[in-house]
């Protein structure tokens, strides 16, 4: 299991750093930190069907912190949804796949977000109408740590509980890092696993970088029915190439001599470890 997903999580990864390579820019920092969870939502979790993107009984995911589609596209792409050289098209006029996740646009895709502080909202209602209409479905959704400085997202949260959502798993990327700076200076989080255990969810942190970690997590959180539930990730921006983990402005990169350099160096490495069949 574990070996099969650090394979999928290097072909995420890869196919993340080419798209942005060739695009020349992007928000790499935020994409790479979520990369596993795509990883095991995707690779082993969630109840989809490809060739059948709008199937009723599949499991739902929202994207909250939209500006992480790159990751989100790569993924897609790899299990099969539309071919992988549509991602060279990022952001280009007229493209499928533009700079924050549409619905209307990217085959796939269950909700518009990039708004941030409303996909998390998008996902509580979905997961409510699931539960009127007595359907099995799970959805899963990833917030921003950043994101949490608004206060939808709470309100959000707050609801969830409340209605005892628990079809839905909230993850919470805490990479530590957001636009401006690091979210200990812009508007200190404190312990984000303590807060939402106090807004009611049964709440977890993990190795974000961990794929038995984060596996292992989402089978606790649905052992215990009757609650909302929240993983807190435990992860770094840039997650998985060391240049771009120690960058200091790392949310937003327009790859420029050492930084396209890196990125380079780290597509070669990607590709040489996806080549042998994710065996270090």
């Amino acid at each position: 299991m574990s070996e099969n997903l650090t394979l999928f999580s290097a072909q995420i990864r890869l196919e993340t750093c080419k798209m942005l390579a060739h695009r020349g820019f992007g928000h790499l920092g935020g994409a790479l930190s979520i990369v596993e969870t795509l990883s095991v939502l995707y690779g082993e979790k969630m109840n989809i069907d490809p060739k059948r993107p709008n199937w009723q009984g599949r499991d739902y995911f929202i994207l909250s912190k939209g500006h992480a589609g790159p990751s989100y596209y790569s993924t897609l792409a790899l299990k099969g949804y539309f071919p992988t050289d549509v991602l060279y098209t990022l952001n280009e006029n007229g493209t499928n796949l533009p700079s924050h996740p549409d619905r209307l646009k990217t085959i796939g895709v269950d909700a518009t977000t990039g708004s941030l502080g409303q996909g998390i909202s998008l996902a509580v209602g979905i997961a409510k109408a699931l539960k009127l209409n007595k359907q099995n479905n799970k959805v899963y959704s990833i917030v921003g740590d950043g994101e949490c400085n608004e206060g939808q997202v709470w309100e959000a949260f707050q609801f969830a509980a409340h209605q005892k959502l628990d079809n839905l798993l909230v993850f919470i990327d805490e990479n530590r890092k957001q636009l401006d700076g690091l979210t200990l200076d812009v508007n200190n989080p404190f312990d984000l696993r303590a807060k939402m255990e106090a807004f009611g969810f049964y709440a977890l942190r993990v190795n974000g970088s961990s794929e038995k970690a984060i596996s292992e997590a989402i089978d606790d959180c649905f052992a215990h029915p009757g609650q909302a539930l929240c993983i807190v990730l435990d992860t770094v921006k840039g997650q998985g190439v060391v240049y771009f983990e120690t960058l200091i402005d790392n949310h937003h990169i327009r790859f420029a001599s050492e930084s396209k350099a890196e990125l380079d160096k780290a597509i070669i490495e990607l590709e040489a470890f996806v080549s042998k069949g994710g065996i270090r």
